[in-house]
């Protein structure tokens, strides 16, 4: 299933985008996306239910629009160097284990909401990334088979980053992976069913026309379900967290100088296979 939460922002109501294309509201049969609904097989398989038997209203999509797809975000937890490809870029060194930080979940926004290039910033960067959104509670799993079991599915996410904020200023990645609209989610959710292998996935973004990544999570260091497995290790995950999984190659820290780091007035554009594709203009805080 292909779910999504549509309307203004903070009052988004839960829908469903059919074989046909067709947006449909889920509204009449689930409050919302979030993670009681993800962690309830039932509710699921009614969901399911419903739209097999074509009883689910139909919604005008022209000049909705679309919001985060999963609701009341517990965490939002990021693995950075994930493709050997961007690790070589960036002159790091392959990690021996998942670098883990963590972006605020007020961080999330609609995928083609605007993006806000903090005020002072010289450095704001793109990242294209396979998020995955958790559906059972996750802690100390022993496999990574196991783990996979513990996805509800997964999402395009643009994991923003201002760069002199997260590596220039000290301390931690954290100041500049939590800047306001740094991570626009969506435009779905799709259930981890149709999503037979998360490692044969190509991932692309564009700035301004250009395509500036193509990468594929063929490509990842730690795999979806080796990364699921370590966190849990170290933290709880709960049905409805979220996790980023890393970027391929290609960010603007990546190329030759001057690099072309994002401005207001650039528009980015990206898309993971069968998850969608979001649209975001930049406009200064």
């Amino acid at each position: 299933m292909k779910l999504l939460r549509v309307g203004t922002a903070g009052a988004e109501r839960p829908a469903l985008l059919d074989r046909d294309g067709v947006l449909r509201d889920l509204s009449a049969i689930v409050p919302d996306i979030d993670g009681n609904l993800l962690s309830d097989a039932a509710l699921l398989d009614r969901v399911r239910a419903a739209a097999g038997a074509g009883v689910l209203p139909a919604l005008d999509a022209a000049g909705l629009r679309i919001g985060p797809p999963v609701a009341r975000i517990g965490k939002v937890v990021c693995i950075g160097l994930n493709y050997h490809d961007h690790a070589a870029e960036t002159g790091a060194a392959t990690p021996a284990e998942p670098v883990v930080f963590l972006k605020a979940p007020d961080t999330v926004v609609g995928p083609d909401d605007t993006v806000l290039v903090p005020r002072g910033s010289v450095k704001t960067d793109w990242e294209v990334e396979l998020a995955i959104v958790i559906g059972r509670t996750a802690r100390y799993l022993e496999s990574a088979e196991d783990a996979l079991a513990h996805v509800a599915g997964y999402a395009v996410s643009h994991d923003v980053s201002e760069r002199e904020f997260q590596i220039e200023r000290g301390g931690t990645w954290d100041k500049g992976k939590n800047c306001e609209t740094f991570n626009p989610l969506g435009p779905w959710l799709v259930t981890a069913d149709e999503v037979p292998d998360p490692q044969g996935l190509d991932l692309r973004l564009w700035v301004n026309g250009e395509l500036r990544q193509h990468g594929s999570t063929a490509n990842q260091i730690f795999p979806v379900g080796e990364v699921i497995r370590y966190l849990s290790h170290f933290m709880t995950l709960y049905p409805g967290d979220v996790v980023n999984t890393g970027t391929p190659a290609g960010v603007a820290m990546g190329q030759p100088e001057p690099k072309p780091f994002l401005r207001s007035g650039d528009v980015v554009e990206l898309e993971v296979d069968g998850l969608g594709r979001q649209r975001q203009q930049l406009k200064d805080a």
